[in-house]
């Protein structure tokens, strides 16, 4: 059966407008302009823009620019798009104009069309409630697009990122307590080094994620600066002088974060550098967790022709044709979101170059990559440590086999005899596969009681602080 439509006006002209949709005729036309990837803004940002409008809507009936019928039903229609109950309506690609007008006038139109009919009226009808002198009144999709960005980022920072991030590191910091008298191999090059201790591994891994918190924790300054109240270039023009301050001060109850105004406004319309910085903290934790991700699976490699150090936890099936196989597949999983938060930021970094004079207009990849970037850091972060570091056993035997095998324990004895003769027996050892303690007896150059000392593996990695 065909879809039934209706007619709305805008500057250029008419549209055909699904009857059933409440957004209007600038977003049909940009649904025509933009079918490139099927890509739509994320639940996080749309929220972002309800209630950007929400507190936009109370401000101007504060300053008694807007009536308050109409504003008190704009304000509960955007409310209602922060709640979720429209998601369906943003129906604009992410890849559109630079500044992100189409879906700014998207959020307008759905949320003018809903206050509408709050209202009793009927959809389209921009004499009662009118998406760009009513619901944009004070603003522009150039500081309000930002702005949006900026506040999904900071609540998905707080509410999402950070949380999981310092699960994983806590989750780190346990085993390292419980592997601390674990003692194995070490390896630099992927090759045989001195000993170390599990738990000193892990303690390694516990900071990684430690300082990716300090380094996220320390854009939160730059993120909380919000443009709005810019308008069009950062001038204001249009927006009561004290707007930005009270929507900003109506975002913060809304939201729960300490957002505050641009110290330069228009430095926060041209370009997006703290949404780069906050880009550049993820790539940094993204590299560190393809590290431990890693690490995890050359670990936990075997469990018959590999290192076999630890186990992770069989969580599925590893194979189709291999009866019994367990793969790493969690670490996988994080190797993958690392990739594609590491292309994230590739693009973003393009993306904040074009800061053309007085605006970016690149702001719709950004918005969407990062958001894509914390959501997916944060996902992986939970899961990792929930699924896979919780549940890591150490194979104890396995460790110490390998510790006392190491060839490089001849390192102990170097500065006693020298570096030259130490590698001598070093590949005597290893010639005729020999364990190093019983190529340096042959050689006699140490008494046994003084080796047993010398080479007490516990007291050998005692070096570190952990």
């Amino acid at each position: 059966m065909p879809q039934k439509h209706r007619t709305e006006t805008d500057s250029i002209g008419e549209m055909r407008v699904p009857a059933s949709a409440y957004y209007g005729a600038q977003t049909a036309r940009a649904v025509e302009n933009f079918p490139i990837s099927g890509l739509r803004f994320s639940r996080r940002f749309i929220a972002a823009l309800g209630n950007i409008k929400a507190a936009a809507a109370r401000v101007n009936v504060q300053l008694k620019l807007l009536d308050a019928r109409r504003g008190t039903a704009i304000e509960h229609a955007a409310l209602e798009v922060a709640d979720g109950r429209w998601d369906g309506e943003f129906v604009v690609d992410v890849f559109q104009t630079g500044s992100g007008t189409s879906t700014n006038m998207n959020a307008n139109e759905v949320i003018a069309s809903r206050a509408i009919e709050m209202l009793g009226g009927e959809r389209g009808d921009t004499a009662l409630i009118h998406p760009n002198d009513h619901v944009n009144m004070g603003q522009s999709s150039n500081d309000v697009f930002p702005t949006a960005i900026q506040v999904a980022a900071l609540v998905g920072v707080e509410t999402l990122l950070l949380p999981s991030l310092r699960s994983l590191a806590e989750a780190f910091e346990r085993k390292a307590v419980e592997f601390a008298d674990v003692v194995k191999a070490a390896r630099t090059h992927l090759q045989d080094a001195v000993p170390i201790t599990l738990g000193q591994e892990f303690s390694g891994y516990a900071s990684i994620i430690r300082h990716g918190i300090v380094r996220v924790e320390n854009t939160r300054g730059h993120l909380s600066e919000l443009p709005i109240g810019g308008t069009a270039v950062g001038t204001g023009l249009n927006a009561h002088p004290e707007f930005g301050a009270r929507v900003i001060t109506e975002l913060r109850r809304l939201t729960g974060q300490l957002f505050r105004r641009a110290e330069n406004s228009f430095e926060a319309m041209q370009d997006r550098d703290a949404c780069a910085e906050l880009s550049g903290a993820l790539k940094v934790i993204a590299i560190g967790l393809t590290k431990m991700a890693n690490d995890l699976r050359l670990l936990a490699s075997g469990p018959r022709t590999g290192l076999n150090e630890i186990e992770l936890p069989a969580v599925q099936p590893g194979s189709s044709i291999m009866p019994g196989k367990v793969n790493p597949v969690i670490p996988e999983m994080v190797n993958m979101v690392a990739a594609h938060v590491i292309g994230n930021d590739a693009a973003i970094t393009i993306a904040g170059l074009n800061g053309s004079l007085d605006l970016n207009v690149m702001m719709p990849v950004i918005a969407h990559n990062l958001l894509e970037s914390i959501e997916l850091t944060g996902n992986a972060s939970k899961v990792f440590a929930e699924r896979c570091v919780r549940g890591i056993q150490a194979n104890r035997e396995q460790c110490l086999t390998h510790a006392e095998r190491t060839a490089s324990l001849v390192t102990a004895i170097a500065p006693i005899i020298g570096y030259d003769r130490a590698a001598t027996i070093f590949k005597k050892a290893l010639a005729e596969n020999k364990p190093i303690r019983q190529a340096i007896l042959e050689e006699g150059v140490i008494a046994p009681e003084r080796l047993d000392e010398i080479l007490d593996l516990k007291k050998l990695t005692r070096g570190g602080r952990v």
